[in-house]
């Protein structure tokens, strides 16, 4: 049976990332990257959605070993997408990548102290069993299968087309046509401005606001400095200036919620035409209780005022023949729908986890750090932050693991494994009261009220902890020694 030090799930943004770290920070294991996908890139080569782009700017959704040297700020899936295939050649971490291999259990031997993974082939059907010393699960936390669509009432009885952004058909075609975008998220004020350009309307249908800030997909800092100091000074003087300032821009809107509502109002109503269209913007809940929609360069404004779209905010009734009804009573006729509702979360991208012959509920553990999880030996995961570049988090989470692997070797252990503390209490993994948040969240490990358990959205607080702070600790059990 094929063995490997260190087995990765997923090619995507934290996968590649991971790959790196640990040939650059652990050269003599051996790794291979399973990936069920027939190509890497997760998410940017997942969604084909007109207008996908990042909703995080490059600087900082970029690698930290890779200058992000694009025209954009925030850049365009496709732009993301090659930025990604390039880094994987250009540091050969595309030939550890095992295409076609998705993973669907790992069991645990602590006898043996590595790990048994099986995964399918998804060309043949075949099932391919591989053992791993360690397992690092790159996969993101969300059903690559099938997005989130509600049960809406009568939605056998519309005659169009209904899509839904997480499978994009090719042969998608708007021109002219009426389209009803349902959603308030950054999905739908992607699709809204890019569908506007061929429909002949779009509607933008939402429950409730989200708050949203208008900014330049450029960034007058790396144009400054383009040309006058070398790409990875700019990049490293970009990436510390985007971060710093989101960081404090978060907490501003989390300590003084009253004066960021009215901050970022005030920006709204400068995009605006009149009162009315601004309570469309206006969200009932405090900023960042969740995410804040980025819209680059204004672009969804533009259509608004060019009158190739529109916003209603009201609830659904039903969906009927010609459109969808709404609890006002007004119909809103459509010739396409598109349900931009939303995702589904799925813990370790849908793989069951066996310690010892005991299966692993998630929902009854508690992370480690925010990227192990108690009572399970040898396995970490990278999650990303909610109120940042999903990559900063896993950059620190890849690092840590090899200062992990290399302490382990150094002391001659061959299993780690946290194990967790009765006195602390619970918390839910991720605190965000955002739709797709809730309503799986329960399925995750649970955080907790102290350190080690507490997982932070601060990524200078996760610096300290992961890049600087000790591997050793009370709550982390080293046994056994390697054969």
């Amino acid at each position: 049976m094929d063995h490997l030090d260190v087995l990765i799930v997923g090619a995507g943004l934290s996968g590649i990332g991971a790959g790196y770290h640990l040939q650059t920070n652990c050269p003599g294991k051996t790794y291979a990257i399973l990936e069920g996908r027939e190509s890497l890139g997760g998410t940017w080569d997942l969604f084909r959605y007109p207008g996908i782009r990042s909703d995080s700017d490059m600087y900082t959704l970029g690698f930290s070993f890779r200058p992000w040297t694009g025209p954009k700020a925030i850049a365009d899936g496709a732009s993301i997408l090659a930025y990604l295939r390039e880094t994987a050649e250009l540091y050969g971490i595309d030939r550890h990548i095992r295409y076609q291999h998705k993973v669907e259990s790992a069991r645990w031997s602590t006898r043996d102290a590595r790990w048994t993974v099986e995964a399918r082939n998804t060309a043949t059907g075949e099932t391919v069993a591989l053992t791993c010393t360690f397992l690092f699960v790159c996969a993101g936390y969300y059903n690559y299968e099938n997005g989130y669509t509600p049960e809406f009432p009568g939605l056998d009885a519309f005659r169009g087309r209904i899509v839904h952004p997480q499978h994009w058909p090719q042969d998608f075609d708007c021109s002219g046509k009426r389209v009803v975008v349902i959603g308030s998220g950054a999905t739908a004020m992607t699709l809204v401005p890019a569908l506007a350009k061929e429909a002949g309307h779009v509607t933008m249908l939402q429950r409730s606001p989200t708050y949203v800030v208008s900014r330049s997909d450029s960034d007058p800092l790396a144009e400054l400095l383009r040309g006058k100091v070398s790409e990875e000074t700019a990049y490293a003087i970009t990436r510390w200036k985007n971060v710093l300032l989101g960081m404090a821009f978060y907490q501003y809107c989390r300590q003084r919620p009253e004066g960021a509502k009215r901050m970022l109002l005030g920006w709204v109503r400068r995009q605006v035409r009149d009162e009315q269209e601004l309570e469309h913007f206006t969200p009932t809940y405090n900023p960042w209780d969740q995410r804040v929609c980025l819209v680059p360069n204004g672009d969804l404004f533009r259509a608004l005022h060019k009158g190739k779209a529109s916003v209603v905010t009201d609830h659904i009734d039903a969906f009927v023949e010609n459109g969808v009804r709404l609890r006002s009573g007004r119909v809103l006729e459509a010739d396409i729908i598109v349900t931009a509702t939303g995702l589904k979360l799925q813990f370790l991208g849908g793989l069951t986890l066996d310690v010892d012959g005991r299966r692993v509920e998630p929902s009854k553990t508690m992370a480690y750090k925010g990227l192990m999880i108690s009572d399970v030996p040898n396995m970490a995961l990278a999650v990303g932050y909610t109120n940042a570049s999903w990559t900063l988090k896993c950059d620190l989470t890849g690092r840590y693991v090899c200062r992990l692997l290399n302490h382990m070797d150094k002391h001659g252990y061959a299993q780690c494994c946290p194990r967790r503390d009765p006195s602390v209490k619970e918390a839910p993994f991720i605190d965000f009261t955002a739709g797709y948040i809730r309503r799986s969240i329960d399925d995750f490990p649970r955080q907790g009220s102290a350190l080690p358990w507490r997982v932070y959205q601060n990524y200078a607080l996760d610096r300290m902890m992961l890049k600087h702070g000790a591997v050793e600790d009370r709550a982390m059990e080293f046994s056994g020694s390697v054969r």
